[in-house]
Formats: C-alpha cells, sequence, structure tokens
C-alpha cells in the first residue's frame, strides 16, 4: 500500500473514533439549562418530553466499543501500513507463486509467526495427515500406497476423497463429477487419457495439456463443412451423404490423433469421435468451432499442492464413479 492511502485509512479512521468519542461526551453534557428528569416544556399528542440523560449502559456500552476499537487497532493491524503490535496476518499477501507461498508458510511455521493460514494449515496437518496415510498406505508397509481399487473398498476412504474432490476437482466438473462444456464428465466411462487407475494417477499428478489445431488456414470453409459433416456421421448422425462423403477425405488431417476409424488415441489425449460423447459441444456449429478454431484445454498438475496419499485417495474416489460394483 502507498504512502498515500496508508495515511488516508489512518487518518479516516483515526478522525471517525474522535468524531464519535466526542458527539458522545457532548451528548452527556446537560445543555438546555432544565434539570434531569424535568419537563422540557413540550407536548406531542399527549405525550410530554422529559430531559432524561442517556441509558448509563448505553453509554458504558458505547465506552467500552470505543476502548476495543483503540487496543484492537493497535495489536492487529487495520491503520494502513501498521501492522500492529501482534503482527498477525490472515495470509502472506505478498506471494506471487506456489513455490513462494509454500516457502513462506514454512517458514511462518517454523518462526511461530502469527500468520493464521499457517497456523490453521500446521494444525490441520497434525490433527489428519495420520489418517490420510491410514486410508492411502497399507498397514503392513507403510511406505507403499494402497491399489485404488483396495482403496474404493472402504467406504471411509471414499468420503474423504470425495471430500477433497469438492475442494479442488469440483470447480472445473463440478461437484457431482460430471463436467461442463471444455471439462470431461468423469461419470461415464469415458477416458481421453485411459481410465486404469495408473492413468488416473498420473493425471492427477501430473496434470494433461491437450491441444488440437485449427485447420481455418488448411482448409476453406466448404471443406471444413464437408469435414464436419464426416466427424459427426463417424457417431451416428443424420448428414448429408454426399457432403459427409466430400469430408471423409480431408478426414486425414485428423487421423494422425483420432485415426482412421475416429476412435481415438488416449495416449495423445484424442477424443473417441464415435461414442457421442463431446467435452467441448456436439452440436454442429460446436464441432465447427473445434475444427475451424481448433481447442486448448489444461488440467493443472496436483503434485505440488496435493501429498501422493491425498492425491491416491481423490483418484480412488474418480475411478471409483466407475466402479460401483466394485467388491
Amino acid at each position: 500500500m502507498t504512502i498515500f492511502w496508508s495515511f488516508w485509512i489512518f487518518s479516516i479512521t483515526i478522525s471517525t473514533l474522535l468524531a464519535c468519542t466526542t458527539l458522545l461526551f457532548w451528548c452527556l453534557k446537560n445543555k438546555v439549562g432544565i434539570e434531569d428528569g424535568k419537563d422540557m416544556g413540550h407536548e406531542y399528542d399527549g405525550i410530554r418530553e422529559l430531559n432524561n440523560p442517556l441509558p448509563r449502559w448505553w453509554v458504558y456500552l458505547f465506552i467500552s466499543a470505543l476502548i476495543f476499537s483503540i487496543i484492537y487497532l493497535i495489536l492487529y493491524p487495520g491503520l494502513g501500513n501498521f501492522q500492529g503490535i501482534l503482527k498477525w496476518k490472515s495470509s502472506n499477501q505478498t506471494v506471487q507463486t506456489l513455490k513462494q507461498s509454500k516457502a513462506s508458510i514454512l517458514e511462518s511455521q517454523k518462526n511461530k509467526s502469527l500468520i493464521q493460514y499457517a497456523k490453521e494449515l500446521d494444525e490441520a496437518n497434525i490433527k489428519f495427515n495420520k489418517i490420510f496415510k491410514q486410508l492411502a498406505y497399507q498397514e503392513e508397509d507403510i511406505s507403499i500406497l494402497r491399489s485404488l481399487p483396495d482403496i474404493a473398498k472402504n467406504p471411509n476412504a471414499l468420503k474423504v476423497g470425495q471430500r477433497l474432490f469438492l475442494q479442488n476437482c469440483s470447480q472445473c466438473h463440478g461437484s457431482d463429477a460430471r463436467g461442463q462444456k471444455g471439462f470431461p464428465d468423469l461419470t461415464n466411462n469415458i477416458w481421453i487419457y485411459g481410465g486404469e487407475p495408473a492413468d488416473i494417477v498420473k493425471t492427477v499428478m501430473q496434470g494433461r495439456i491437450g491441444e488440437m489445431p485449427g485447420w481455418k488456414n488448411i482448409l476453406d470453409d466448404k471443406s471444413i463443412k464437408s469435414l464436419v459433416s464426416y466427424t459427426l456421421s463417424l457417431s451416428g448422425r443424420s448428414v448429408n451423404t454426399r457432403e459427409a462423403k466430400l469430408g471423409e477425405k480431408h478426414f486425414i488431417v485428423c487421423s494422425a490423433c483420432h485415426g482412421t476409424d475416429g476412435k481415438g488415441n488416449s495416449k495423445l489425449g484424442a477424443p473417441d469421435l464415435t461414442d457421442q460423447i463431446w467435452v467441448y459441444g456436439g452440436s454442429r456449429a460446436d464441432v465447427t468451432e473445434s475444427i475451424k478454431n481448433g481447442r486448448f484445454s489444461v488440467m493443472p498438475s496436483w503434485k505440488d499442492i496435493l501429498d501422493e496419499d491425498k492425491i491416491q485417495l481423490v483418484s480412488a474416489y474418480v475411478w471409483s464413479l466407475n466402479n460401483k460394483d466394485n467388491d
């Protein structure tokens, strides 16, 4: 915060406190020359006005609030750049990267600084890390992670995995994991990068970057229109047969990733075009947009955010969504 804004906040805050204090003590004084409790000589609809002072309980409460405000502003940040005697912070607002954030948290925990976020993380780790490890690692060898099917047999482990999913994944995939436009549905057993346990763990841990090139600089509008028709026909859609036939020859630009049969390639993250499942929408307009301008998507890596045991638990939950009969 600049010196100007710091001074501005300091001035406004102190001026407000002084104004409230002045107003309170001004109102405590009898300025009308009539004894307290006596008739003021005014009558409104049969109601006589008395010169009553402010209620004592209200005055004491007001003074207590003022004293509390002053003590609070001395102890905690609130007056511009003044950080307060206790040096308390809700979090370190200067960090710009995840690496800086982790380093700041570790330093705060080591120095016992009054940074609320670091303190709460420390308390949570002490309380919950043991539980995460018990659910994710094998009892006979705590250095070996349980398999996803094994974890999925434990209802408590699935509940923990679900909560981790809601905290970290639901923003894109939805709280029900059914995704939304541009983000895959994780419940339909259709996997762009493979649905085996190892594939899911790799996806969560390392993230994915998907890129489909746009073909508007290679194909003209007529060619793209026929290619769209052929692409839609692969999933059984009703299209202009002649137009689709013309588009088949242009599909060669797509077959390198999606395969000559259009069934995709999980190694490349190329979706199956024959199953009527469309991440970016299956309307003619959506498919045209995909072919013409391409698509670019990023799923972040969670290995620097979640510990290995937490990744195993959330992966087990995702795996279980398509393997309900796991016994």
